[in-house]
This record gives C-alpha cells, structure tokens and sequence, in this order.
C-alpha cells in the first residue's frame, strides 16, 4: 500500500513567489467521499489517477497512476464533478524537504497554501518564513471539499 504523510499550511505574504517555476493543475473527482477519494489530476503535460483512503491524522493510504493526456482530459470534461480545482504548484527546496504551494483559481482565488510530504507525522523540519496557521486536519482545506464548499463562499476564510 502506498502512503502519504502530508502536512498543509496557510501562506503568508508573497516571499513564495520569488522560488520555483509555476505550473498549472486541473483536477477532477470521480469520488469525493472523505473514505475513498478518486482523482483525475493534468499537471502541464502529465496526467494521472491517484486514489486515497481515509485520513488518519496527517496519514492516508494512496495509490497514483500515470494516465494518458487525453483520457484525462476526457474524464475531468465528462465524468468528474464540477467545477474543476484549478491552481498553480510551485516546488520550493527547504532544507530536506521540498514544500508544494498552491495557489488556487477561480472561485477558490486567494487560497494559497503549502503542503510537504513528510517520512513520518514527527519529523522535523524546517519552516520557510512565509508558512503561517497549520491547516492539515481542517477538512474546508481539502481539494476534495473545495468544489462544494469553494474558498469564496467563506464568511471566515481562516
């Protein structure tokens, strides 16, 4: 079984900015039951299924295939709930660890947060000046929850 150790954090400010080369995601799911998330994702000239359990902490099972492009393209247009998350993926080196910031479009603007990988939900690690509240278990953050509950219909956008 694949495993993702995964902690997300707001952005501050735009000091992210300066680091990594933007490219943009389109992502879709077939399912978005938190016990079973299904995900069609194109990132530039890739694309990929990636299949994830239940959270338990900053912990969940995950399994990622690669697809073709236009299988993809098919499934995010035709099958996946809608709207689409769309966002921009920066890769920052930190340390030993590279932290992934998004920033999201459309009715999710003004989002940005940055999530790292991680061996084990203790490990240390180092915390660019621009990483502020810790997001993991707060489940509005989740890519999943974002096209029925979109950043801009927040009252408190925490």
């Amino acid at each position: 079984m694949g495993v993702e150790i995964e902690r997300k954090f707001l952005v501050l400010g735009d000091g992210w900015r300066a680091s990594g080369e933007a490219t943009l995601l389109r992502q879709g799911y077939l399912s978005s039951d938190p016990a079973r998330v299904v995900r069609v994702r194109i990132e530039g000239e890739r694309a990929f299924l990636t299949i994830k359990g239940k959270s338990q902490g900053a912990t969940r099972g995950e399994w990622e295939y690669p697809i073709p492009l236009p299988e993809a393209a098919e499934l995010l247009d035709g099958l996946c709930q809608q709207p689409l998350v769309e966002k921009y993926r920066r890769r920052i080196e930190c340390g030993a660890h590279i932290w992934e910031v998004d920033e999201f479009l459309g009715s999710n603007a003004g989002l940005v947060v940055a999530e790292i990988e991680l061996g084990s939900e203790d490990e240390a690690f180092d915390k660019p000046d621009w990483i502020g509240a810790e997001v993991t278990h707060d489940a509005r953050y989740f890519n999943s929850n974002l096209i029925r509950h979109p950043y801009s219909s927040w009252k408190d956008s925490a």
